[in-house]
């Protein structure tokens, strides 16, 4: 379904931030992208979703494809209209409006207006803590229930592919898990295939099918979940183990060893 072949970043005409970066995103999959601050990730799904402009970055080499279609030179706008809905980190809401309202928004976006009772049930099904909230401003929500609201409101879209950036970022652990779980049962029952940027990795990885580490700009590792989950360089930076079994911290690990790449 999406296609990254060796893109190339650059902000500013000067700053060069992601170097040859190739993932794919097959159709129904839950992918993630995982790596420490810095390491491209949020970058990465903006060059999709075409908001590097707006940050006067942009794809300077390289291809993205969806749908067997590029779209590296389309507006955000035109991204949107073929499918691909990015939720941003930070809780992006219009805070003044209620969770409804934020609701109705997202099917804004849609070709067809469709039945928007049906798909507020719809979303109200899979959090609904919602529905309970549907008049209150959205402002005034936790950060859990803030973070419910922004993928609700992607789903009014019907996204093919959803952009999930850092979905976990701040939440409790009970949270953490809930909303995973929402992001599996949203991938099996809607079909919508996930792209999804995590540091959370033990939790990202129990979910996905694939997974890709970058660092400095470029993927450094790549394989099946599974594999990756029981990676020692994994083990090591993301869960703190070595491979006898003890603690170390992240400033400990140096470096990943040369990239492998594992056939499905």
């Amino acid at each position: 379904m999406l296609l990254l072949n060796n893109v190339e970043v650059i902000y500013l005409n000067a700053i060069l931030v992601l170097k040859g970066v190739s993932l794919e995103v097959p159709s129904g999959k839950i992918i993630a992208l995982l790596g420490a601050n810095g390491a491209g990730k949020s970058t990465t799904l903006k060059a999709i979703s075409g908001l590097l402009r707006t940050e006067e970055g942009e794809v300077t080499d390289g291809s993205i494809e969806f749908e067997g279609m590029r779209i590296d030179r389309s507006s955000p706008e035109d991204i949107v209209k073929k499918g691909i809905i990015q939720v941003m980190e930070g809780r992006r809401l219009f805070e003044h409006l209620t969770v409804e309202e934020n609701l109705k928004v997202g099917a804004s976006t849609r070709r067809d207006s469709g039945n928007l009772r049906t798909d507020l049930d719809m979303v109200y099904s899979y959090f609904p803590k919602l529905r309970n909230l549907c008049s209150h401003t959205s402002g005034f929500l936790s950060g859990g229930e803030q973070q419910m609201l922004v993928m609700a409101r992607a789903m009014m879209a019907h996204p093919k592919l959803m952009l999930l950036d850092e979905p976990s970022l701040g939440l409790a652990p009970l949270l953490v898990e809930e909303i995973f779980s929402i992001v599996k049962r949203l991938n099996a029952e809607e079909s919508t295939s996930i792209l999804m940027v995590e540091q959370n990795a033990l939790a990202s990885l129990q979910v996905s099918e694939y997974g890709y580490v970058m660092e400095n700009g470029r993927i450094v590792l790549d394989g099946p979940a599974s594999r990756l989950r029981d990676n020692e360089d994994i083990k090591e930076f993301y869960f703190g183990l070595s491979e006898l079994g003890e603690k170390k911290s992240y400033k400990e690990v140096k470096h990943y060893r040369r990239r492998k790449r594992w056939l499905a």
